[in-house]
């Protein structure tokens, strides 16, 4: 029996499953990030070298996808009329954010980047607020916002050498979940009319070329010496990308803004482990407050009010 794509991704084992893969491959993207500038020895201050590493990331994951689509026997001709919703996606979704993100992750830390990586959540309800009519702002996720915005700020306010900061790097990367977030809630509206696998490929191939032109104008066409594990940490980088935007698109076309953003928590708790596994990174009690902040504030925000008790009959 064949299952459509539309019950596959409104069933809650569908979301479960496509939603929590692909914040698994993002929040994976945090320490392999890390170590990719450590192996190509991309510094803080390389901010062409890094957006030209990132235009390569992209281009690569979207000429992945249009592959793909190829041995499936779909056309990967170009759709009249696509190009003014693939262009907006292209821009906020690939190059603003990954502009902001990529320079942010280069003086930022794995669990830092993770951590604000669930702000991501908050913007996309603050901005379906104001594009569907049937999801906006209650108090309910007004207080959960306030509630995980509060883990921001105590990512802010950690001090020590060896605590964590808030200062330009950690601004970037909020830019960056900014927006993310936009482009999430503008794939959701363009994929109402254009096939999913088309639209994430152009958007990130729009993208990946512009930020491959920026980078080299500053760096040079290919300023890196790739080394066999740099290689193989960009095509899985670009795996991910093509795989995670895929199944993110697809499980927002079918569901609410509100419904699905709670998925986003899990960037920063597999960010914050993965990188504490692969880049040695201590868990600090403040790390632990502020992912407790963005969890609650996300749980708050997400959960369904309990329905109203029925009216007691009074005796006549």
């Amino acid at each position: 029996m064949r299952i459509s794509t539309e019950k596959l991704f409104t069933h809650p084992l569908g979301i479960l499953a496509a939603a929590t893969g692909a914040t698994f491959l993002w929040g994976s993207a945090f320490p392999i990030i890390k170590l990719s500038y450590a192996e190509l020895d991309i510094g803080k201050g390389q901010v062409y070298e890094q957006i030209l590493f990132a235009g390569i990331r992209f281009t690569l994951a979207a000429l992945l996808i249009l592959a793909f689509m190829k041995l499936m026997g779909r056309s990967i001709a170009y759709q009249r009329g696509s190009w003014r919703g693939v262009a907006k996606i292209g821009l906020s979704q690939t190059l603003l954010q990954y502009v902001f993100f990529y320079y942010g992750m280069s003086g930022s830390t794995g669990v830092q980047g993770s951590i604000l990586a669930g702000t991501t959540s908050f913007f996309q309800i603050l901005i379906a607020h104001w594009m569907y009519a049937d999801d906006r702002i209650t108090p309910r996720k007004l207080s959960g916002l306030i509630v995980g915005f509060a883990g921001v700020v105590v990512v802010g306010l950690s001090g020590g050498a060896t605590g964590v900061h808030f200062g330009l790097a950690e601004i970037c990367l909020l830019a960056a979940m900014f927006f993310g977030g936009l482009g999430n809630v503008l794939s959701k509206k363009e994929s109402g009319r254009l096939d999913i696998l088309y639209m994430t490929s152009y958007q990130m191939l729009l993208g990946g070329v512009v930020l491959s032109a920026i980078g080299a104008a500053g760096a040079g066409l290919m300023p890196f010496a790739f080394t066999w594990s740099a290689a193989g940490m960009l095509l899985y980088l670009a795996v991910l990308s093509a795989l995670g935007f895929v199944l993110w698109n697809t499980v927002m076309k079918y569901n609410q803004v509100g419904s699905i953003s709670m998925y986003l928590f899990l960037i920063p708790v597999f960010g914050v482990f993965l990188s504490a596994l692969l880049l040695s990174e201590p868990l600090h009690a403040t790390v632990w407050l502020a992912l407790g902040l963005v969890a609650g504030g996300i749980v708050i925000v997400n959960r369904k009010p309990a329905p109203a008790a029925p009216a007691q009959s009074r005796p006549t």
